[in-house]
């Protein structure tokens, strides 16, 4: 007997085509939360094997590696009939399908959308994609940079009067990840009342202008084209970073009482009274003058004794942490992000439930180490895999390499 606790998506079978970062994200959630996700890669692999430095072992960068834990892995040869055999096999008793292949290719290989609801009507179907697959722009491919700039995220990026830059982090491909995590959602939700799967559309575009808020509502509104602005806010004042005596520091002023509030913490109270200053629309037309009131009051304090000092009146401030400070911060320890387990360290699940948590299983497999298991479980026997191996239409894992280290 186990006290192994239940998780949410328990019993959930996914087939993860997909490659890179969306896709593999989308589908690592899922896998963290209960399903058993087999991850097929082409013979060539998936190409963030090879995005490193760093690598954790040789042929696996720590870039695909915190996209791929708690799935198996099959290398299958898709693009010959043969190997669309195995695929027809795994999609019998397969419940949702993530991929992201260029527009067309799945329907050339006799998967259209039709004909996949018309073969497996309980499937349900999530298709990535940078532009969507009609469309002026459909069937270009777009990695995620490529859609910060079309989608205009790239032009409310940087320093005011400075270049347009991309968001440091791939966030249109990691929030459509996301995305198609919750439209899978939805779609189980909805196939309990009508038996059917249906197709999970997430394109990079939808994501990266669902994200233009609230510089979208701005243009909506007025037809105000926005600006850049650094770490300052559009809409908000005083709300941006500030160099305190011994590094960055973030400040966040949300209404009136907390920027009277500031003025006090910072010696200057009489600034709360300005008649440029009283309101938040008032600070927002006058925010140069404002942060050039803030900066000296502001760099006589230390970053955390500020920080401790404004968040004891309710203003919401933080030092503005690099990547090591941010993984090892006492509160992001505390709410249990950081995974370290044996050899493996990566991020958890940001989904968090109360009853029927995630359980991550910080197990990365190699490209190949469960083609033999995956065939076997879809009805192969030992000769019919061998042939396959034979064959080249599948293959295992690399020679030398055992199956705990794959």
């Amino acid at each position: 007997m186990t006290n192994t606790p239940i998780r949410a998506l328990d019993g959930l079978k996914v087939l993860d085509l997909s490659r890179v970062l969306a896709g593999p994200y989308c589908a690592q959630l899922l896998a963290d939360h209960g399903a058993d996700v087999i991850k097929v890669e082409p013979p060539a692999g998936d190409e963030t094997r090879g995005w490193g430095p760093p690598f954790v072992e040789p042929g696996t960068s720590a870039y695909y590696r915190n996209l791929n834990r708690d799935k198996k892995n099959a290398v299958i040869d898709l693009s010959v009939p043969e190997g669309r055999d195995i695929l027809d096999a795994l999609l019998r008793d397969t419940d949702v399908l993530v991929e992201n292949f260029k527009a067309g290719t799945l329907a050339k290989w006799g998967y259209s959308d039709d004909e996949l609801r018309a073969r497996f009507p309980s499937l349900i179907h999530c298709r990535i994609t940078g532009f969507g697959t009609d469309g002026p722009l459909g069937g270009q491919p777009g990695y995620d940079a490529v859609l910060q700039a079309y989608g205009g995220l790239m032009s409310v990026n940087g320093a005011a009067g400075g270049p347009a830059l991309r968001v440091g982090v791939p966030v249109v491909d990691q929030v459509t990840g996301i995305l198609a995590f919750s439209g899978i959602l939805l779609a189980l939700n909805e196939r309990h009342r009508s038996g059917l799967g249906q197709l999970v559309d997430c394109t990079l575009l939808d994501t990266a202008v669902s994200l233009l808020h609230p510089h979208s509502a701005t243009w909506l509104a007025n037809g105000t084209v926005p600006r850049r602005t650094g770490s300052a806010h559009p809409t908000i004042a005083p709300y941006d970073a500030f160099t305190a005596a011994d590094g960055p520091l973030f400040v966040a002023v949300g209404n009136d009482r907390q920027f009277a509030a500031l003025t006090e913490v910072l010696g200057v109270p009489d600034l709360a009274d300005d008649p440029r200053f009283r309101t938040n629309p008032d600070r927002v037309r006058h925010q140069q003058e404002l942060r050039a009131a803030l900066e000296k009051p502001i760099a006589a304090h230390s970053r955390t004794g500020l920080t401790a000092l404004l968040t004891a009146r309710g203003i919401p401030a933080s030092p503005v942490h690099d990547v090591a400070e941010a993984l090892t911060a006492p509160q992001v320890r505390h709410r249990g992000l950081v995974i370290e387990h044996d050899d493996y360290r990566g991020l958890a699940s940001p989904v968090s439930l109360s009853r029927t948590p995630a359980r991550e299983r910080p197990v990365v497999r190699g490209a190949g180490a469960d083609t033999r298991e995956v065939l076997g479980a879809v009805g192969y026997d030992d000769a019919a895999v061998e042939e396959a191996l034979a064959s080249g239409v599948v293959r295992g894992p690399d020679p030398g390499v055992t199956c705990d280290d794959a």
